[in-house]
C-alpha cells in the first residue's frame, strides 16, 4: 500500500537518513523569475554599490492567520517573545520541536488586530498550520503555496506580489517613488509609501547595511508596480536581480536558510507526521553533503547553533520550552563564515577539465548547494568540529564562502578542513554525479561576513555579529 503521509513513508523506508539522502526530488529551481536579467556578477555587485529590485513573488509560501487566538497560536508555537508585538510590526518567527530543535523560521507580519501573515519556506508554516487546524484555536488559516518550480507554460497566480528595494541607493529611489521622504522607520517596523498613486504597505528591511523596504500588494498589480519602479530606477542604475544572484544574498548577510526540520523522530511529533502529506517538503527534501550519520537527530540543530539564540525568550509557554531551558546555560555551537582556500577551489573546478584525473563534486557558481538541507563535515586534525550548511560565491568579496555551525572552542582566523563531496562516489540524488570526495582548507570568519552587514545591522538576531 502506498504511503499517504510522512509517518507511513518513514515506516516503509530503511531509515529517515537513507530516505532523504537518496531522495528523488527534482533539483530545486527558484520558480518563474528569470535566472539572470543582466548577469549574476553585476546583480550581486549592484546590491552593494547601487540599488536592486528583488522579486520575491514566487519562491515563498504564505500562511494567513485570522481570529481572536492568532497571537496565542504563534506564541505557543515559537520561541519568540510577544511582549511588544503589535500591529505594524514584523518578527522573525522561529519554531522548534518538543525536543528544542529547529523546525524552521519565517517572517511574520502583524497586519491588523487578530490578523497575521507568515511568509517563508514551508516547514515552519506547515507547523503553524497544523496547530491552527488541530489545536482548538479560534482562528482560520489560509495557506498559499509557493509557485510551482516548473509551471510548464501554465498560468501562475499568487495572493500577493512581493518585492524588495535594497542597496546603497535604495533610500533615494524610495523617496523618488514616494514623492518625498518616507521618514525614519525602525528596523522590522511597517509603514506605507506611494508608488504611482497607490498606497503600498511595507516592512523596513536592510541589505548592504542601508535601509530598504520589502513591500507587497494584490498579485494582479505586480507588473504595473514593477514597471513604475524600473522606470524611476533608471536614474540610479537600478538592477533587477535574477534568481541566481538572489539565492546568494543570505551568504553575505549570514542567514542559514534550510536546516533539516526536526520532525522525523519523537513520539510527541507523531500526529504531526501523520498530518503531513506524502508530497510535503518534509517528506522529500533531500539531505546532501559529506556529513553522514545513521541517526537523523544528528542533523537537527538548536536555535543557538545557527544564530537564533537571542530570539529564545522564556517569558511565555511554547512547545520546546522545557528542552531549551535545560540547555540554556550550556556551551553551544555557533554560526560562523568559512572562507574557502582559492587554490583548493581552483583544483575542484579544474577537475571538470581533466578527463584523466579525479572528478570532484561539481562546485556551482554562484550557489553551490545541491540539496534542500546541506551538511558538509568541518574538521580539525580529522575530528568533526562543525557543519557547513550553505555554500556559494560572492562576487563582492571575490571568494567562495560557507555559513557553518562550529564548536565553541573554534576561533576566528583558525584554519580548518571542509570535506567536499559525498561518500562512496555519491548518493542517488538526481543532483549528484559520480565523484570523489576532497578536502578544502577554510578560514573561520565572522557571520555576517561583509563589514557593512556586521557594522550596521541591528545587534539582535541572526544578523548580529555573534561570532566576532
Amino acid at each position: 500500500m502506498s504511503a499517504e503521509n510522512l509517518e507511513q513513508l518513514l515506516r516503509q523506508n530503511r531509515s529517515a537518513v537513507h530516505m532523504l539522502r537518496n531522495s528523488q526530488m527534482d533539483a530545486f529551481v527558484y520558480p518563474v523569475v528569470a535566472t539572470e536579467f543582466s548577469n549574476w556578477r553585476n546583480e550581486q555587485r549592484a546590491w552593494a554599490e547601487k540599488v536592486v529590485l528583488l522579486d520575491q513573488c514566487h519562491h515563498m509560501a504564505e500562511l494567513l492567520i485570522e481570529g481572536p487566538d492568532a497571537v496565542k497560536l504563534v506564541s505557543e508555537t515559537s520561541v519568540n517573545t510577544y511582549k511588544n508585538f503589535r500591529v505594524d510590526k514584523g518578527k522573525q518567527f522561529v519554531a522548534v520541536s518538543h525536543s528544542g530543535h529547529v523546525i524552521g523560521d519565517n517572517i511574520m507580519f502583524y497586519l491588523d488586530e487578530n490578523k497575521l501573515l507568515l511568509v517563508g519556506r514551508p516547514p515552519s508554516l506547515n507547523w503553524v498550520n497544523f496547530h491552527a487546524k488541530t489545536g482548538g484555536y479560534d482562528v482560520t488559516a489560509e495557506f498559499d503555496p509557493s509557485s510551482p518550480p516548473r509551471p510548464n507554460g501554465h498560468a501562475v497566480t499568487r495572493r500577493h506580489y512581493r518585492y524588495q528595494i535594497q542597496g546603497k541607493l535604495a533610500p533615494q529611489l524610495l523617496e523618488k517613488l514616494n514623492g518625498g521622504p518616507i521618514g525614519d522607520v525602525k528596523f522590522f517596523d511597517m509603514t506605507t509609501f506611494r508608488i504611482g498613486g497607490r498606497t503600498i504597505r511595507a516592512l523596513r528591511h536592510s541589505m548592504a547595511g542601508v535601509p530598504g523596504l520589502e513591500f507587497w500588494g494584490p498579485y494582479e498589480q505586480r507588473e504595473e508596480i514593477r514597471d513604475i519602479i524600473m522606470e524611476a530606477g533608471k536614474e540610479f542604475d537600478l538592477h533587477l536581480v535574477g534568481s541566481s544572484a538572489y539565492s546568494t544574498n543570505a551568504l553575505e548577510s549570514g542567514w542559514i536558510p534550510s536546516p533539516l526540520p526536526a520532525v522525523y523522530t519523537d513520539e510527541r511529533m507523531r500526529s504531526y507526521r501523520e498530518w503531513l502529506p506524502v508530497k510535503s517538503y518534509e517528506s522529500s527534501g533531500p539531505i546532501g553533503g559529506s556529513f553522514v550519520s545513521d541517526d537523523i537527530e544528528d542533523y537537527y540543530v538548536t536555535p543557538h547553533d545557527i544564530g537564533y539564540g537571542p530570539f529564545v525568550k522564556f517569558d511565555h509557554d511554547f512547545i520546546g520550552r522545557e528542552a531549551l531551558e535545560k540547555i540554556a546555560d550550556q556551551p553551544h555551537r555557533r554560526k560562523v563564515t568559512l572562507v574557502w582556500n582559492a587554490d583548493d577551489v581552483a583544483r575542484i573546478q579544474r577537475s571538470m577539465l581533466d578527463p584523466e584525473g579525479e572528478n570532484y563534486k561539481y562546485l556551482e557558481m554562484p550557489l553551490s548547494n545541491y540539496a534542500a538541507s546541506n551538511y558538509d563535515r568541518v574538521e580539525r586534525n580529522g575530528k568533526l568540529v562543525g557543519l557547513s550548511m550553505f555554500t556559494g560565491y560572492t562576487y563582492n568579496e571575490r571568494t567562495f564562502i560557507s555559513l557553518a555551525t562550529v564548536d565553541p572552542d573554534v576561533e576566528l582566523g583558525e584554519e580548518l578542513v571542509l570535506i567536499w563531496g559525498e561518500e562512496n562516489g555519491g548518493t542517488r540524488k538526481r543532483t549528484v554525479e559520480p565523484h570523489k570526495q576532497t578536502e578544502v582548507r577554510v578560514r573561520v570568519a565572522p557571520a555576517p561576513f561583509t563589514s557593512a552587514a556586521r557594522e550596521t545591522y541591528v545587534t539582535v538576531g541572526w544578523r548580529a555579529a555573534s561570532a566576532a
